[in-house]
């Protein structure tokens, strides 16, 4: 796997040694990255290697066998959180775009984990109305359209049971969050769901520089 560091705190030399010093992903993953990073600019959404390392042992470590992903784009996340799950766990794959879906099918059929995929296209706001209000979810992770990152989360922090997670990407956004002059409207949102879920008295959470920010979510 190239190195990608997707990060400001981050040179290129400390996230090779990073990378090295982490548990290697495989030639399934090697080519998936590889092909996603033919797509051009596009490329620049799928998460970190890092990243999908620790979302699969929190995958590992919470027990979860019930898991929502919002924004799946070429299946990478999916592929590291799905190969956590025990016997009979499923992962919901929430997204709008069946192009690069269909990048993340393949892989996940090369993977022998299909079986534990559930992808759904179409706006993810729907999707999770549409869920049992029951709640059942150990894990999500949202890595989406910013603008959709406050009701992606209270649609799905009723239907995660107490002591589940929520793990949310791109929440420092390159470190603009903290830069006055920023003002547009990815900015904007990532600012306000961080200020609402630091007030939310219904949760614990910790920002982490992780990647381009990384948050973790744990319901009361």
């Amino acid at each position: 796997m190239a190195p990608d560091p997707k990060s400001f705190l981050l040179n290129d030399v400390l996230h090779s040694y990073l990378v090295a010093h982490s548990s290697p992903h495989d030639g399934i993953v090697d080519d998936l990255v590889r092909e996603t990073a033919a797509l051009g600019p596009e490329s620049g959404m799928q998460i970190a290697p890092e990243e999908g390392l620790l979302l699969m042992l929190l995958v590992r470590l919470t027990g979860a066998r019930r898991v929502v992903e919002v924004g799946t784009f070429t299946g990478f996340s999916a592929l590291c959180m799905a190969r956590a799950l025990p016997a009979g766990g499923h992962l919901l794959c929430c997204d709008v775009n069946e192009e690069w879906t269909s990048i993340a099918r393949r892989y996940w059929e090369r993977a022998g984990v299909a079986d534990r995929i559930e992808l759904r296209l179409g706006p993810a706001a729907d999707t999770l109305t549409s869920l049992p209000p029951d709640p059942v979810i150990d894990m999500s992770f949202i890595d989406a359209d910013k603008g959709g990152y406050l009701t992606y989360y209270e649609e799905l922090l009723p239907r995660t049971r107490p002591g589940g997670l929520i793990c949310v990407d791109n929440t420092l956004w390159s470190g603009r969050v903290v830069d006055p002059e920023q003002r547009d409207d990815n900015v904007e949102a990532i600012r306000a769901f961080n200020d609402r879920v630091a007030a939310d008295d219904r949760v614990d959470c910790v920002l982490l520089p992780v990647a381009d920010g990384l948050t973790l979510i744990r319901k009361h």
